[in-house]
């Protein structure tokens, strides 16, 4: 009988995480989800067969740990990433730092494959904290790990998304929605579709060492993208623009109270297209047919309809 091969994968509890878990799973892996809070992710045990999903507690801040989910693996997949900070720094803890010390230590165990799902908009040289963690974290992957394959997603949308589930229930309790950087384009991924990337990155001997940019088919204002949600919610709520000056008041308020709905850093992405750029390779590249967003969003914003309010055919 064969050997199995063996999967781990970092940050498998998060969104885009179990679903590269489910993939790889589906594809006969046995895979070890790596995550700081095991019990949280117990969740993904039932999504293959018994025993084919080990849960490992492996933070980043860890080096033995990390090593020790990584030996004898096959292929590593990092799917780590974060909106906002917790603590000052973790956006260079996580998604620079940890992601070197992944591509390190696959690296130094010979793993055959280690894909990094990272970002639109990465760059070393950003303002934003978060995009330039994104690309400090990107080049440092290929400076320890050449063959790396580097997944940039734009906003990823599914039934566990944080951004129309936010939109969405805030249209529920809100008389206005707040439109920031109204004319800044969004190209929505699907979530299947980003791990379906992964597995392509993993067979295809051509995607070692190239970075792929995920969009959707659809291609959206953010102002337009919180039409679309009323539209699906059947709620009656007005589009207020905030501009610039009066975001970045609220957001300094904001990313000081829990939950951080709103920060200066997110401010600065927001004035960027993030978009698939041309060219690029992307989801076509891998011979994926991307999702658009009518086949799956309205199914899980049905949730935030007002009572009464008509479905769409």
């Amino acid at each position: 009988m064969a050997t199995r091969k063996i999967a781990t994968v970092f940050g498998a509890s998060g969104f885009i995480g179990r679903y590269v878990v489910k993939a790889l799973a589906d594809r006969g892996y046995v895979v070890r989800a790596a995550m700081r809070d095991t019990e949280a992710g117990a969740f993904l045990r039932p999504l293959g067969d018994v025993g084919q999903i080990v849960l490992l507690y492996a933070p980043l801040d860890n080096e033995a740990t990390v090593h020790r989910a990584i030996e004898g693996a096959d292929v590593v997949v990092n799917s780590v990433g974060i909106l906002t900070e917790r603590r000052r720094g973790d956006f260079d803890r996580i998604q620079h730092r940890g992601a070197a010390l992944i591509a390190r230590q696959a690296a130094s165990c010979g793993v055959a494959r280690l894909i990094q799902i990272s970002a639109i908009g990465a760059d070393p040289a950003s303002a934003s904290q978060y995009a330039r963690s994104k690309g400090e974290g990107e080049a440092a992957v290929r400076a320890a790990f050449p063959t790396a394959t580097i997944l940039r997603p734009s906003i990823v949308f599914g039934v566990e998304d944080q951004f129309f589930n936010r939109f969405g229930a805030m249209a529920t309790m809100s008389p206005a929605l707040p439109v920031i950087e109204g004319a800044t384009r969004f190209q929505p991924v699907y979530v299947g579709d980003v791990a379906a990337a992964v597995i392509a990155a993993i067979e295809l001997p051509e995607a070692a060492g190239q970075i792929y940019e995920l969009g959707g088919p659809d291609v959206e204002t953010f102002r337009g993208l919180m039409q679309y949600i009323l539209n699906e919610t059947g709620r009656h709520r007005a589009l207020i623009a905030v501009p610039r000056w009066l975001a970045t008041i609220q957001a300094g308020v904001l990313e000081r109270l829990p939950g951080r709905l709103l920060t200066r850093d997110q401010l600065l992405l927001l004035r960027r297209d993030n978009v698939v750029s041309d060219p690029a390779h992307d989801l076509a590249s891998l011979g994926i047919t991307p999702t658009p967003i009518r086949l799956i969003v309205p199914d899980y914003l049905r949730r935030y309809r007002q009572a009464g309010a008509l479905q769409k055919a």
